[in-house]
């Protein structure tokens, strides 16, 4: 319940703290007294948007604080859900900043316009003139029927599994899409993919292939500079091996004549063994280098693929085309098995629907069981307000589609009048009538579903009389299970409240600031009065007030 409004710098209200209690209250006020006003500031706490024309000062910020005593509403989980601190008195506020930028906060934790309108859905239900109209929209009627069949569980679950389901639909969307698009790529792909799966793709592969093309298209300089080599490694005369294998003999002849000697030997052999190894090795090289125009041909060929591959792909070196041949080889295995993917998400769908079926049906069979007992309790409550000949026309048509409540559409038809022609409510239901519905609608949701605080504003208007009496009774029998507001202009619902405040205008030397107070009896009197018989106060009208309030 709402148990304090503080608000401050907002249109007409300077400062305003109230605190209210459980049970039935009335707000009353002359027309443009500022009850609008007050319901504005109270949206503002329940996530609706702002503008700096709510601003009454408009260099200083508006704070609106609203503190609501929560432990029975069964709001522990949307707490965690959003990392909230929860707290039995739960304190919301929010802040509009001068520069127009808007602030909110619940028990000091910054939050979200989003959290925030979530939340106040679940604290205050604001019925204005304008949510009258929701009676008339489908949605709204399947939900009081729900209400009364006790399908609030169910329709959550069916809700969990359509919204897979839907997932399961747009996931099969995307695969066919894909397979349309895929199978026009296909050939192209693999096709690619050959290409480079012919192709000798390693790691430098490149460089490889360069030095043997280089090789083989340089034979015949490599031949004849090796034979030079030999040559000069051989020759009986210059040749370097017989020239340092006479050395070597020269040196022989000293080694025992000092370590010096002997030291110097030892090079020349190790010099000796080196140069014989590179003469061996020289002369395998020249045994192996032969002409072989086929072997140049085939290299230049992996040479000139090898390229012609980098420049398509504008790829920088043979790992990049790798990457590449890989995730076509992906691509084309994805587009292959396509057909079997769909396969097994279309045979998921058509589970997927079973289950969902199955339970729109049993939503659906609940529905039928309750409509007898609603159509009888709504048109023997609207008896009571002024409406004896009101009757309902309630049914469902199965539907082929899944929708958010279910698989059935709701026909909600209505006469006022005996021998009358059954139609939509928008159509057929006056001001009044809607009035009248609502009011009855609400107090049979307040008995099956956990609602919250619940404001009235002026959903008596177009009754009078005892109607109104018999209006205000009913709100006063929902308070005894819920917080209920009632803003009205009628003395007979105003006299039924378990707390009366008013709302009133005053004027200063500067500016019009709007209040709110709560009456005290000898007050309540004087109010009623006034609404009974205008300004001037009469004997009539005063004993009329206190007699209404006894």
């Amino acid at each position: 319940m709402l148990s304090t409004l503080t608000i401050s710098n907002y249109a007409l209200i300077d400062s305003l703290e109230v605190d209210f209690n459980k049970g039935f209250t009335v707000i009353t006020g002359e027309t443009g007294a500022g009850k609008s006003i007050l319901l504005g500031g109270l949206s503002l706490v329940l996530g609706k948007r702002a503008d700096l024309s709510s601003l009454r000062v408009k260099d200083q910020k508006c704070i609106i604080e609203g503190t609501f005593k929560i432990d029975t509403y069964g709001l522990q989980s949307f707490f965690e859900e959003n990392d909230l601190d929860y707290e039995d008195s739960t304190v919301i506020r929010r802040e509009i900043l001068p520069s127009g930028k808007s602030r909110a906060f619940v028990n000091d934790t910054p939050v979200t316009l989003g959290v925030l309108s979530t939340l106040g859905e679940n604290l205050i239900d604001i019925h204005s003139q304008h949510q009258t109209m929701q009676l008339t929209e489908n949605d709204f009627q399947l939900k009081l029927v729900d209400a009364l069949a006790n399908n609030q569980k169910r329709l959550t679950d069916y809700r969990k599994d359509l919204k897979i389901y839907r997932k399961a639909q747009k996931e099969l969307q995307n695969l066919i899409e894909v397979q349309s698009t895929a199978i026009k790529e296909q050939d192209y792909n693999t096709f690619m993919l050959e290409e480079l799966e012919k192709a000798p793709l390693k790691e430098g592969i490149i460089e490889l292939l360069e030095e043997e093309y280089e090789q083989l298209n340089n034979v015949e300089l490599i031949m004849e500079q090796l034979s030079k080599g030999d040559q000069l490694f051989n020759d009986e005369q210059i040749g370097v091996l017989p020239l340092v294998t006479e050395m070597r003999q020269s040196l022989s002849k000293l080694v025992d004549f000092g370590a010096n000697y002997k030291d110097l030997y030892e090079r020349v052999q190790s010099v000796l063994i080196e140069l014989d190894d590179v003469n061996s090795e020289l002369q395998r090289l020249q045994d192996g280098v032969e002409a072989n125009p086929d072997q140049l041909e085939q290299v230049n060929g992996k040479l000139q693929l090898l390229y012609d591959l980098l420049k398509k792909h504008n790829a920088s070196d043979v790992l990049e085309l790798i990457e590449i041949k890989n995730a076509l080889a992906d691509k084309v295995f994805e587009t292959a098995n396509l057909d079997e993917k769909i396969t097994l998400k279309t045979k998921e769908i058509q589970e997927m629907e079973s289950v969902l079926g199955k339970q729109a049906l049993v939503i659906r069979e609940k529905r039928k069981s309750v409509i007898p007992q609603l159509k009888k309790k709504l048109e023997s409550d609207l008896n009571l307000l002024g409406m004896p000949s009101a009757s309902f026309q309630i049914g469902l048509t199965d539907t082929s589609t899944f929708l958010a409540t279910g698989m059935d559409e709701l026909s909600f038809l209505f006469t006022a009048n005996r021998g009358g022609n059954y139609g939509k409510l928008k159509k057929v239901a006056s001001g009044g009538e809607l009035s009248r519905i609502m009011l009855v609608i609400k107090a049979l949701l307040a008995k099956y579903e956990k609602l919250p605080t619940i404001m009235f504003d002026e959903i008596d208007t177009g009754v009078s009389g005892e109607i109104s009496n018999r209006m205000a009774d009913i709100m006063k029998d929902m308070s005894a299970d819920l917080q209920v507001f009632s803003i009205t202009h009628l003395p007979q619902v105003a006299s039924k409240g378990n707390h009366h405040f008013k709302v009133f205008k005053t004027e200063g030397a500067e500016r019009t600031m709007t209040n709110l107070k709560e009456l005290t009896n000898e007050e309540r009197v004087v109010e009623l009065a006034h609404m009974l018989g205008g300004k001037d106060l009469s004997d009539s009208a005063l004993a009329h007030a206190k007699q209404l309030l006894n």
